[in-house]
């Protein structure tokens, strides 16, 4: 009677081994998403009048460098926020952008750095303000994220933070451009306030005014940032400035601050913002649009248009987003005559655009 029993329990886990191994054959595999990434270098008053096309060529090519680093990230199987960080980092040492090297200046000539990325899988986010010594500052944002405990850490205790991090400190002159300091000697000459000393290790003022490379102001919110959807299906958003000229009392705008200039969510959408920051922050603007996305149901479009056109265009501000939907969906919107964007799908083509005329 043992042994009968002893095979009848033999032959029932056999049998369940078996069945476990075909289905494990027949399961479907992890579904694989289509990439997709949208990049923003800020918004303003671009024309093909007030750009030369020397300005026009070396705007395209630093978005198509951008979003080449970030596109590789994706093809390879990267995650939404590496790619973000890959392509930050490259506007973050360009010149011409509004972040890290190539900021506008404070008031009292320093640069003055926040950034913010949010992983849209977990809803966790990092943020920084005031930073004046980390190269990356997107990269500061991402460590606060992932190894602090906490969202947001701005001026002395980010830049310790950084330095326990081991990620790379420079001396503040690093960021400085010729371009941005005479940008903000005419702000500052315009609101009747003093002019503060050109930065430690500055190179002297020029003997002549710089060529003619664009119009002053046509490029006013250089802000950069990316929002991208990896292969997993995860969504990621990022952004990155320098703020405003002349900007007094250590004002920080809407860059850093989670859910009105960055916002993520795999629920909704991810969002990337640039513009008069103070507007962004009192409409929340980037968690707004993925609410509308959420609980309404609204195209990623739709819902970056009413925001931008309708609701930031009430108040009296101005400004673009960019937005992207977990089902890949990819969308910008700006009431300002251009802003500087581009994006691409798995397996498309990239677009680059600077107009409001424009695709």
């Amino acid at each position: 009677m043992k042994r009968i029993v002893r095979q009848l329990c033999f032959a029932s886990t056999l049998l369940l081994l078996l069945c476990g191994l075909s289905a494990a054959q027949s399961a479907p595999a992890p579904a694989q998403h289509k990439w997709a990434l949208v990049i923003h270098g800020g918004a303003g008053s671009p024309s093909r009048a007030n750009m030369t096309p020397e300005a026009d060529a070396a705007y395209r090519a630093g978005l198509r460098e951008a979003l080449n680093a970030a596109a590789k990230v994706l093809d390879g199987g990267g995650s939404s926020l590496d790619a973000i960080e890959a392509a930050i980092q490259l506007l973050e040492d360009n010149p011409l952008f509004n972040a890290g090297r190539g900021a506008v200046f404070a008031a009292d000539g320093t640069n003055q750095l926040d950034a913010a990325i949010m992983d849209g899988r977990t809803l966790r986010a990092g943020a920084v303000a005031d930073v004046q010594h980390t190269r990356h500052p997107i990269s500061l944002a991402r460590a606060v994220m992932e190894h602090s405990g906490h969202v947001m850490l701005i001026g002395a205790g980010a830049e310790q933070f950084a330095v326990e991090q081991h990620l790379e400190q420079v001396p503040p002159s690093f960021f400085f451009t010729e371009r941005r300091w005479q940008d903000l000697e005419r702000d500052l000459k315009k609101k009747g306030l003093p002019i503060p000393p050109r930065p430690a290790g500055a190179p002297p003022a020029p003997q002549k005014p710089l060529a003619y490379f664009e119009t002053p102001g046509a490029h006013a919110f250089g802000t950069v940032g990316v929002v991208a959807l990896d292969k997993h299906g995860n969504l990621a958003a990022g952004t990155s400035t320098g703020g405003l000229t002349g900007k007094r009392w250590n004002r920080v705008g809407d860059s850093p601050i989670i859910g009105a200039g960055t916002y993520a969510s795999n629920e909704s959408c991810a969002v990337s913002g640039t513009g008069t920051g103070e507007y962004f922050i009192r409409l929340t603007l980037a968690r707004s649009i993925c609410a509308l996305v959420q609980y309404k149901g609204m195209p990623v479009q739709a819902a970056a248009d009413e925001m931008i056109h309708k609701q930031l265009q009430a108040m009296g501000g101005d400004g673009g987003v960019i937005v992207l939907g977990p089902d890949g969906a990819m969308a910008w919107s700006f009431n300002t005559p251009g802003m500087f964007r581009a994006r691409q799908q798995q397996d498309g083509q990239a677009e680059v655009a600077l107009y409001n005329d424009e695709p």
